[in-house]
């Protein structure tokens, strides 16, 4: 059983995509709240994207997966490396006990020598991601107790780790386990994986087990990445428009338990093992319970066909989804991609409401949905969840909805990119103020990157008679 409960509370982003350098506090310090929301707001290109993107590279990482090639291409033109600082809350919930904990990893774009793709290693053009210089610090406080932030594992020296006290006491002395370690961690690098959350070296600790305070930092984080965070980037908004849902959910019954992601076809049935149609049946039943109350009269089914035998000589239960309302059933594949991007993530929401060491993160949550629906979701879960949810969105309906502790905007400054409003007073309306301040300009950086109407039509001309029209 996992007593723990983590919480992203900052992020510092250095060097990564067009962030020179960027911090975002995640908790609200305007009132107390037991969720933990953050919606990002600002012009297109200004780092919205980056953060989640941000907590995609933290979610791989903890995980202990290989860092996937498109992260070299997300340092930063003009640097060598990318930096970003992630800060935790972590809950021991049967000790009492809170620890905060800081984990910063680099990364950097380097030639992908044993790429299989000859032809493109031979031009040059096969990259991979290097994670490296890797570190975690923590500080814990309990009621008749403090400690100060120390190191537990940096990986910035030739050796395994240091501080050298802290390695002997995770690992021990054996000299073939640290040369084992050694390998490990050149491996983890070659591998663009994280080492401090390889399984070589979690499993040296394990076996060790002669610190349980820095083990359950360890043990907490490694259970967050699989479980408990959830990165739903705009990848899913273009497969649901190729008629595909992805299906994101953790669901916990009184004897099982299910996380992870499921891409179903909506144009045709399609074949899932058949242990999973119970979990899939499940899930969707749990669904219906607040998706018919979203969209009135909607709920989701099931189709079960026949029974195929896959390939691995396991069965498989061919089914599709469909849409029934008021009185019609149809294949869902015939509802609007809006429904179909609240039913995607619906089940995550649900969690979040629900479940305090839960975080989700939606790269444009306002995708397709109407905005007055929207803005009320967000209301319920930000007033009455649990988990935290972080988003960015174009739609501006949540900034007159939420708490305005709950949201941040992006700045034009690439040194500054994050910042909280300041000056707000308490009546004013959020949506206004952001709108007023792009033409006036109050804040100490500069949100909007001026347009002018007049060179905006005159360049729509100017294309039009280059092009003939």
């Amino acid at each position: 059983m996992n007593n723990s409960d983590v919480r992203i509370k900052s992020i510092s982003i250095e060097n990564f995509k067009n962030i020179e350098h960027g911090y975002l506090s995640f908790e609200n310090t305007r009132k107390k709240y037991s969720s933990s929301i953050l919606g990002l707001y600002g012009q297109n290109g200004s780092g919205k994207t980056a953060l989640i993107d941000a907590v995609a590279l933290l979610e791989t990482a903890l995980r202990g997966q290989r860092l996937p090639e498109r992260f070299a291409d997300y340092v930063n033109i003009n640097a060598a490396h990318a930096k970003l600082t992630y800060e935790f809350r972590i809950a021991d919930t049967r000790e009492a006990r809170i620890f905060t904990v800081l984990y910063t990893l680099c990364i950097r774009k380097e030639q992908d020598d044993a790429s299989h793709n000859t032809e493109m290693a031979e031009s040059g053009g096969a990259y991979k991601t290097v994670l490296f210089d890797e570190s975690l610090s923590a500080a814990w406080e309990e009621p008749d107790e403090k400690s100060r932030m120390t190191p537990v594992i940096d990986t910035r020296t030739d050796e395994v780790f240091v501080p050298k006290a802290k390695y002997h006491v995770l690992v021990g002395k054996n000299r073939q386990t640290e040369v084992d370690l050694l390998v490990a961690k050149k491996m983890s690098s070659a591998e663009s994986r994280s080492f401090i959350f390889s399984r070589q070296l979690l499993n040296v600790i394990r076996k060790n087990n002669r610190d349980a305070r820095n083990m359950f930092v360890l043990e907490s984080l490694v259970n967050f990445g699989n479980f408990e965070l959830f990165v739903i980037n705009t990848a899913n908004s273009g497969l649901i428009s190729m008629n595909a849902l992805p299906l994101s959910f953790k669901y916990e019954g009184s004897r099982e338990r299910a996380v992870g992601n499921l891409m179903l076809p909506l144009n045709k049935a399609t074949v899932v093992p058949k242990k999973e149609v119970g979990v899939v049946r499940k899930i969707i039943d749990n669904m219906n319970i607040v998706l018919t109350q979203l969209i009135p009269g909607l709920t989701i089914s099931v189709m079960e066909m026949e029974s195929v035998m896959q390939r691995n000589n396991t069965m498989g239960c061919r089914i599709q989804l469909l849409s029934n309302r008021n009185g019609r059933t149809l294949p869902l594949q015939y509802e609007s991609d809006g429904i179909k991007k609240i039913i995607s993530i619906l089940q995550l929401l649900i969690v979040v409401y629900n479940q305090s060491s839960i975080t989700v993160a939606v790269d444009e949550l306002d995708s397709g949905i109407f905005e007055y629906l929207l803005g009320e979701i967000l209301r319920i879960i930000s007033e009455k969840g649990k988990g935290q949810l972080i988003f960015t969105s174009h739609n501006l309906r949540p900034l007159e909805t939420l708490d305005r502790g709950f949201i941040a905007f992006t700045t034009v400054n690439p040194e500054n990119r994050y910042i909280r409003f300041s000056n707000v007073k308490t009546n004013n309306n959020l949506r206004d103020f952001y709108y007023r301040d792009i033409v006036l300009g109050e804040q100490n950086e500069i949100v909007y990157e001026p347009t002018n109407n007049y060179d905006i039509a005159l360049a729509f001309r100017e294309a039009g008679e280059i092009s003939g029209s």
